[in-house]
């Protein structure tokens, strides 16, 4: 892929996250320590932040010593992450739900290893292997319904359209891309795969070299596991891009439709959440990333 916008220099855009639009809240984990304490009767003690992280998550300790990950979550998946761990994906078993003052929070397994400095070849395989793991899973199941893409409307807090009209040129011309995808090819992803839904470096654990957890699981839908291939190489185009070659390859398989709608929710949803959430510099870069596609798909 090359890119072919450039960007536009008539009109400026803000330094600094744009005050405008929503901005989703960090976890307030000693708050919400408190109110699992008084709702279950469970005292779980901070232990501090884990790293990276959009939302943030917690360590956590049991009165027996165990260590946890405190998180919020927007759905209830750990049925999903059973499913994932019995194809033989590392992933963290839920220990305690509850809902907090109208959010939902999970105390989850915390597994071995920390996230990638900088990601590699061999890190890139094995998420690929993870991602053959995942294919037809939910095959035969009723639920969950197959997932809504956003690309003609608004999502449930990401995937926002009015961020990107009015930001600035180039992202308003992004964004009739993205709905004039939308348009055409639907807005439900088809298939019977589990989808992770934000499968990117940030999400995974090492240990010794070697993949040990696949981690917020959050988003996690019914769809096709294709979706995740395209984040990864979105992902990595703006990070990593010397290691796309083998993603090129599995999604050469991909009809250019699907790929497209792919890369457009993928579009839509990084350029937003970095309109809304970080820098000037950020949002170019992901802009770039996501022209990149608009030019060639």
């Amino acid at each position: 892929m090359t890119t072919q916008a450039r960007p536009d220099t008539a009109q400026p855009v803000p330094a600094q996250p744009d005050a405008a639009w929503p901005r989703s809240a960090r976890l307030d984990a000693p708050r919400i320590l408190e109110r699992i304490h008084d709702i279950t009767g469970v005292r779980l003690v901070l232990e501090g932040p884990c790293p990276g992280g959009e939302i943030g998550a917690a360590y956590v300790r049991w009165p027996d010593g165990r260590q946890s990950v405190l998180t919020a979550a927007r759905t209830r998946s750990a049925a999903l992450v059973d499913r994932a761990r019995a194809a033989g994906v590392p992933t963290a078993r839920h220990e305690l739900t509850a809902r907090v003052d109208g959010i939902r929070v999970v105390v989850q397994q915390r597994l071995p290893g920390a996230p990638p400095t900088r990601p590699d070849a061999t890190l890139v395989r094995q998420m690929l292997h993870v991602n053959d793991q995942l294919a037809d899973l939910l095959t035969g199941t009723a639920a969950p319904q197959p997932a809504e893409l956003h690309l003609t409307s608004d999502g449930p807090g990401f995937c926002l359209h009015e961020p990107l009209r009015t930001h600035s040129p180039r992202t308003a011309r992004l964004l009739d891309w993205v709905r004039s995808v939308g348009e055409s090819c639907g807005p439900h992803m088809p298939g019977d795969d589990l989808v992770h839904m934000d499968f990117h470096p940030g999400n995974v654990l090492i240990a010794d070299g070697r993949l040990s957890g696949v981690i917020d699981w959050d988003g996690a839908v019914r769809g096709d596991r294709h979706l995740d291939l395209v984040t990864l190489r979105f992902h990595l185009t703006g990070t990593a891009p010397a290691l796309t070659a083998p993603i090129d390859r599995r999604l050469a398989q991909l009809a250019p439709r699907r790929h497209r709608a792919y890369w457009a929710h993928m579009s839509l949803r990084q350029v937003d959440w970095s309109i809304r959430h970080h820098d000037t510099t950020t949002v170019e870069r992901w802009l770039t990333v996501a022209e990149q596609g608009m030019a060639t798909l």
